[in-house]
C-alpha cells in the first residue's frame, strides 16, 4: 500500500471537493460584509472565523480554492500544450539546430527568476487572473520541454523505435504513437509538481495585488489582508496559510506517490 499516494490523494481531493462544492454551496456569501461580526475567532457559526469586514473565512477559503485550481490548471495546460511538443521535436532532432534553438530558448527563460518575471509581466499588462495564468504558464513551458526531451532521448535508441522506422513511420508519428505513451508517467508526475508550484505562484501574485482581483477571493490576498492584523486576529493569516501549505503538501505527496506507482523499476524493486 502506497501511503504517500493515499495521503497526497486525500489532501488533493479535499481541495478539489471544496472548490467544486463552492459552485453550489458555501456556509455564507463569501463577499457579504457584516461589520458587527468582524474579526471573530473560529466558532460554531463561523467555522474558520471572520475577517476585518465580517466575511466568513470558510466560505472564502472554498471559493479561493476554486480560483487557485483554475489558475494552476490552465497554467499547467499551457506548459504541457506547448512544452511537450517542443520537447518531442527537440528529441527527434537531437543534435540538430532545432534541438539547439529549443534548448537554448529554455536556458534563456530559466536564467531569470520565474516569480520576478511573472510579477513583471502582470505589472506591465495589468493585474488579473488571466495575466497571472499567462505569466505562470510561460515558465511551465521549458520545464515540460526539458522533461519530455530527457525522457524521450533514450527511447530513440530502443529496438521498438528502430522497428517503427523500418516500418516507414516518420518522426512525428513515432513521437506520438511510441515515445509519448512511454513517457506519460514522467509527465503526469511533473504536472502534479507544477500544479503545486502554480498554486504557490498564484498566491504570491495575489499577495502583491497582481493576481485575481476583488471581489474574487484568493488565498494570497487573504494573507495580504491579514498581515497588519496578525497580533489581534492571527486566525486571518493561519487559515489561508494552512490552506496553501496543506494543498501544496498534498500535491507533492501525490506526485511522489504517483512516481513510485508508475515507475516500473520501483515496482520491480517492491516485488
Amino acid at each position: 500500500m502506497n501511503k504517500t499516494l493515499i495521503l497526497g490523494g486525500a489532501l488533493s481531493a479535499l481541495m478539489v471537493i471544496a472548490a467544486l462544492l463552492s459552485f453550489v454551496w458555501t456556509p455564507f456569501d463569501h463577499g457579504a460584509m457584516n461589520i458587527p461580526e468582524k474579526l471573530q475567532t473560529p466558532n460554531g457559526t463561523h467555522w474558520f472565523g471572520t475577517d476585518h469586514f465580517g466575511r466568513d473565512l470558510f466560505s472564502m477559503i472554498m471559493v479561493g480554492a476554486r480560483t487557485s485550481i483554475a489558475v494552476a490548471c490552465v497554467a499547467v495546460g499551457i506548459g504541457m500544450g506547448l512544452g511537450v511538443p517542443l520537447g518531442l521535436w527537440a528529441a527527434a532532432r537531437q543534435g540538430g539546430w532545432v534541438d539547439e534553438v529549443i534548448m537554448r530558448g529554455n536556458d534563456l527563460i530559466f536564467a531569470f527568476p520565474s516569480l520576478v518575471i511573472a510579477i513583471l509581466i502582470t505589472a506591465i499588462f495589468g493585474a488579473g487572473a488571466v495575466n497571472a495564468i499567462i505569466a505562470i504558464g510561460i515558465f511551465n513551458i521549458p520545464v515540460f520541454a526539458r522533461v519530455t526531451r530527457g525522457g524521450a532521448l533514450p527511447l530513440w535508441a530502443r529496438e521498438f523505435i528502430l522497428a517503427a522506422r523500418v516500418a516507414g513511420k516518420g518522426a512525428a508519428r513515432i513521437s506520438v504513437e511510441h515515445i509519448l505513451p512511454n513517457i506519460a508517467n514522467l509527465l503526469i508526475v511533473q504536472a502534479t509538481i507544477q500544479f503545486s508550484l502554480g498554486i504557490l505562484a498564484e498566491a504570491a501574485l495575489s499577495y502583491v495585488g497582481l493576481g485575481a482581483q476583488p471581489p474574487t477571493p484568493s488565498w494570497g490576498r487573504m494573507l495580504s489582508d491579514a498581515q497588519t492584523l496578525v497580533s489581534i486576529a492571527p486566525h486571518m493569516a493561519l487559515v489561508p496559510g494552512l490552506a496553501i501549505i496543506l494543498t501544496v503538501l498534498g500535491l507533492n505527496l501525490l506526485g511522489d506517490g504517483l512516481r513510485d506507482a508508475l515507475d516500473p523499476k520501483l515496482r520491480v524493486a517492491r516485488v
